[in-house]
């Protein structure tokens, strides 16, 4: 099936920034970039982040954040603070775990296999209010291993999936992924 969704953001940051206690604040400045587009390279990530080819993170290697999750959980707080990579609206995530897809911007589709949750760690109330981790466990975004390699764009863009998607459960009742065709 195929339905078609929104890259709202990309994220790519050299460095880890949340090191150690919250109580103790983050790292110094972490220069992180959101461009509007981004290299996906098969087995490594996205070029030019941390994880990229990291052997550890391969499984993990791309996150994805639903911004509909994002925003029940932190308001109007700016989604890069969490820290994923890809934050999308209307694409229910939990579903894709342990299942390949296919996104695809305007380049061509890119593979990816769904991993583990991106679970939220203590930071997160630290720098988006307290009990935002709380509000995001269960939903705190989706880690994802790229198995091709390609260019994704901030922009419209279509999912290829063999399971069947809705919005609305990961969206906290917004309008239901529309189906193509």
């Amino acid at each position: 099936m195929e339905y078609r969704f929104l890259i709202v953001s990309l994220l790519v940051s050299p460095r880890h920034a949340y090191f150690g206690r919250p109580k103790d604040g983050p790292a110094d400045e972490v220069m992180t970039s959101t461009p509007d587009q981004v290299e996906i390279v098969a087995d490594k990530g996205i070029r030019g982040d941390r994880f990229f080819g990291v052997r550890a993170h391969t499984e993990a290697a791309v996150t994805f954040l639903a911004l509909e999750a994002w925003q029940a959980a932190a308001g109007d707080i700016d989604p890069a603070v969490a820290r994923r990579n890809v934050v999308v609206r209307g694409l229910e995530l939990d579903p894709l775990r342990a299942q390949e897809f296919t996104v695809d911007t305007g380049d061509g589709p890119i593979r990816f296999r769904g991993g583990r949750p991106a679970h939220p760690c203590s930071w997160m109330d630290t720098v988006a209010g307290a009990g935002v981790r709380k509000a995001l466990i269960g939903r705190g975004g989706l880690r994802a291993q790229p198995l091709t390699s390609g260019i994704l764009r901030v922009g419209p863009a279509v999912i290829t999936t063999d399971v069947e998607l809705d919005a609305t459960r990961a969206a906290d009742q917004v309008k239901r992924a529309q189906p193509l065709g």
